[in-house]
């Protein structure tokens, strides 16, 4: 079993795996509606229109481990990002990354290292992995790496066809 057939659940209760919701690269994020970096919404949703036809897809896991950022239900959430931010993009329902709880998602995700070769638990909202099209991750950026840094764009590019 690979990361693209861990169960997963959508945000309006479907149920689904990354293999039905991206046939390329995936780009995952912890993701909630009250956090400082919220406004990365906006460089997320570009990036999954940018690159949407190369075969990319931007995953959002709304999360509310990080002080309650993300105390929504699912239709809070989908108002929210859909009105505020124009959000397009798979949302997932709401999960622990961290923890006794933690999904079984981001169990897997965070064997992974990032560029300093941490991995281990999800530090704040918007920790981003990078899934290559055969279900591997291949990067991990931390919360604060914009969606449209230079890394984080080559990275992408670097999974992506030509």
């Amino acid at each position: 079993m690979t990361l693209k057939d861990i169960a997963l659940t959508t945000l309006d209760g479907k149920p689904t795996t990354l293999a039905e919701l991206s046939g390329g690269a995936t780009l995952i994020v912890n993701v909630a509606s009250k956090c400082g970096l919220t406004p990365q919404y906006t460089a997320l949703e570009k990036l999954a229109r940018d690159y949407r036809d190369r075969g990319l897809t931007v995953v959002g896991v709304p999360c509310n481990q990080f002080m309650g950022q993300e105390p929504g239900t699912p239709e809070e959430i989908q108002e929210f990002c859909s009105t505020t931010y124009g959000v397009t993009f798979p949302l997932l329902a709401k999960a622990d990354v961290n923890g006794e709880d933690r999904h079984p998602l981001y169990a897997e995700l965070t064997k992974a290292a990032d560029s300093d070769g941490a991995a281990g638990d999800i530090q704040w909202n918007f920790e981003k992995f990078l899934i290559s099209p055969d279900g591997a991750v291949v990067n991990r950026f931390r919360p604060r790496t914009e969606p449209d840094a230079p890394e984080l764009i080559g990275a992408v590019e670097a999974v992506l066809p030509r």
